[in-house]
């Protein structure tokens, strides 16, 4: 009878020492309230005893005594997990909320919110308080950055981002992949605010990727949020995807000019080469494509002023043989 209770009470402190307080908030600003209160579903609900997942009637929240329009529940779940979830105005599911594309987790159209729980701190991680059916909580706005881990052996702490939105601090955001060996994670900014960035194969200083000086801003990635933003995904310690394979691969002959750079007029790009066909596309700092010039026919290509705001702009220039080369331009 002791050898049992040993064993039984060895079993519960496993289960709990893999458990974590989660706190789910959702501010109802703008929305009529369900007399049936607000609710939320995912996968979560069964590991933490309220009802079948993705039920909608199960795991009410309470509203707050000083905010009335937030709602927010309290789960204990098990810890180095990702879970799914949404959040319901009323108690059926067809009063889900409808989450915005680039929240979602978007593969195989899967429309859910997701959120990777990688600490067992004893403490509660407290989610974004979002607005209902919409990407961020009030005054912010969502960064969702993707890397590939194709060319790196990943470490057993996993793939972790730091940056001027955490405190540089590479131990406490945690990546998650749904498959490819990308790695991925939604954060959450202030519009107009320049945000540098680094990934971490591991979970320490030293573990930091070296962003190449093409694509490098302080050292770091940079990302001027404007709004809801995913940023272009990034082969690790690159400046575009791992294939074809990163910016080294240039050969000799593709040595293109581009002046002046800084530059607070028109800029000229001097191809060099012997090839008689270029392509050139213009990306901002953040991965976005500006704009692109196909099948250039003349030795130089002009680009005039008003094309170019005040920024750092990545540009990628191909020839008709497949090289490429890409180049990092600023303009003041």
């Amino acid at each position: 009878m002791k050898k049992i209770l040993v064993i039984f009470i060895t079993i519960l402190s496993v289960q709990f020492s893999y458990a974590k307080k989660v706190q789910f908030s959702v501010n109802m600003t703008g929305q009529v309230i369900s007399a049936f209160g607000i609710h939320v579903m995912g996968d979560f609900q069964e590991a933490a005893g309220l009802g079948t997942n993705y039920s909608p009637d199960s795991a009410l929240m309470i509203k707050d005594l000083v905010d009335t329009n937030i709602y927010s529940l309290v789960v204990d779940i098990p810890a180095f997990a990702k879970y799914e979830y949404k959040f319901v105005n009323g108690d059926q599911s067809y009063e889900v909320e409808i989450v915005p594309e680039k929240a979602q987790v978007g593969y195989n159209f899967n429309d859910n919110r997701w959120i990777y729980i990688d600490s067992l701190a004893n403490d509660t991680t407290k989610l974004p308080t979002f607005l209902f059916s919409q990407t961020s909580a009030a005054g912010q706005t969502m960064m969702r950055y993707l890397v590939d881990m194709t060319l790196q052996t990943v470490s057993a702490d996993g793939v972790h981002i730091a940056g001027d939105f955490q405190a540089w601090n590479p131990a406490t955001t945690r990546l998650y992949s749904f498959g490819n060996n990308t790695y991925e994670i939604i954060v959450y900014g202030t519009v107009t605010n320049t945000y540098e960035y680094k990934f971490y194969n591991g979970n320490m200083v030293a573990n930091a990727e070296v962003v190449p000086g093409a694509c490098a801003v302080n050292a770091n990635r940079a990302m001027v949020l404007s709004n809801d933003t995913i940023a272009a995904k990034v082969c690790f310690g690159a400046c575009s995807t791992c294939f074809p394979a990163q910016v080294s691969d240039i050969t000799s002959n593709m040595e293109p000019t581009i002046y002046p750079n800084p530059s607070n007029d028109a800029v000229t790009i001097a191809f060099n080469d012997k090839f008689s066909t270029h392509h050139v596309q213009i990306n901002d700092i953040s991965g976005r494509k500006i704009s692109q010039y196909d099948d250039i026919r003349t030795s130089s290509l002009y680009i005039p002023s008003q094309s170019l705001k005040t920024g750092i702009y990545i540009i990628t220039i191909s020839n008709q043989s497949g090289k490429k080369s890409t180049n990092k331009l600023i303009v003041e």
